[in-house]
């Protein structure tokens, strides 16, 4: 039997800090819900093309990036199909299978070497129950998500091609500088020569 290339490790309120602070961005919480918050936590290293939740699973998590990047993708017909990326201080999930209980029909895949930390699902809304803060978390963590899902989806259906470019290289710069270029033509929607077209056209 092949040996899993992902490393799970205990971890203390200290090897927590880059979640706390996003925490802190985002709401206000106490020492007493952190500290009750750490059952519903787990730190994970993950290699270059290992997945943190893959098609046909049930996503019971929620992926604090605490360093490199991940991408949500979707295989339909021998073709990838990328819908999102998630790099440092992202949380990454997918939202419907994480809310319905459902199988994923996406896969989120680590990009490079990754450590992820973990927020249990069960573990989170039992944490949820007895601290009004961890529910507030809780909620504000899906609601950044999808208003990020709804940012794109209007940046999709309205935006041509060469002003989603546009404005991903004025908001999301990270995107241009690590993502290669097939993978950010396929989240664009667009063929690679495409991409290098519109590029090109740009510079000149």
């Amino acid at each position: 039997m092949q040996k899993s290339s992902i490393l799970t490790f205990k971890t203390n309120l200290y090897s927590m800090e880059p979640l706390l602070r996003y925490i802190h961005s985002i709401t206000p919480f106490s020492e007493e819900s952190w500290i009750q918050l750490q059952p519903a936590l787990s730190k994970r290293i993950f290699k270059k093309k290992d997945f943190l939740l893959k098609e046909d699973q049930i996503c019971n998590s929620l992926f604090f990036i605490e360093n490199g990047y991940c991408r949500s993708y979707y295989e339909r017909d021998g073709l990838e199909k990328n819908t999102a990326f998630f790099f440092e201080n992202d949380i990454a999930t997918n939202l419907r299978s994480f809310g319905s209980g459902q199988k994923s029909e996406a896969s989120i895949i680590a990009c490079e070497p990754l450590v992820a930390i973990i927020l249990d699902k069960d573990k989170l809304f039992e944490a949820a129950k007895r601290l009004p803060e961890i529910e507030v978390l809780g909620r504000n963590c899906i609601r950044l998500f999808a208003s990020r899902q709804e940012e794109f989806s209007v940046l999709f259906n309205i935006y041509s091609a060469e002003e989603r470019l546009s404005y991903i290289e004025n908001k999301y710069p990270q995107l241009l500088q690590r993502v290669s270029q097939t993978q950010l033509a396929s989240f664009l929607g667009i063929a690679r020569e495409t991409l290098s077209r519109i590029r090109k056209r740009r510079i000149l």
